[in-house]
């Protein structure tokens, strides 16, 4: 059983950094490249903010996240991370991982709450 699962999002001041942790279970982690996605309340589609391939090689990001949010993985703990710094009301949203891979198919995770607010 696939299973995908999001922690340490929270409330933080403006200017605060939290750490999320995206760890997988029930699928071969290194095979599989990371994204992680935000959406807004009442927003339908979950923007995408950064990914890393599987064996961590290739990074990109959007350039509303560049040089605040980094992306990391440890394929030895099955776990992937965003490391979010000089956060922004405007980065309130849920937060979701999802594992890519073409030939295997997705999964998502449940998603965490992060709030930015003073």
């Amino acid at each position: 059983q696939v299973s995908l699962v999001e922690s340490g999002g929270g409330l933080v001041q403006p200017g605060g950094s939290l750490r999320l942790s995206c760890k997988a279970s029930g699928i071969p982690f290194d095979v599989y490249g990371i994204g992680w996605y935000r959406q807004v309340p009442g927003q339908q589609q979950r923007e995408l903010l950064a990914t890393i391939s599987a064996k961590g090689g290739r990074i990109w990001y959007i350039d509303s996240v560049k040089g605040r949010f980094t992306i990391s993985r440890d394929n030895t703990e099955n776990t992937a991370y965003l490391q979010m710094d000089s956060l922004k009301p405007e980065d309130t949203a849920t937060y979701y991982c999802k594992a890519l891979n073409p030939n295997r198919g997705d999964h998502w995770g449940q998603g965490t709450q992060v709030t930015v607010s003073s």
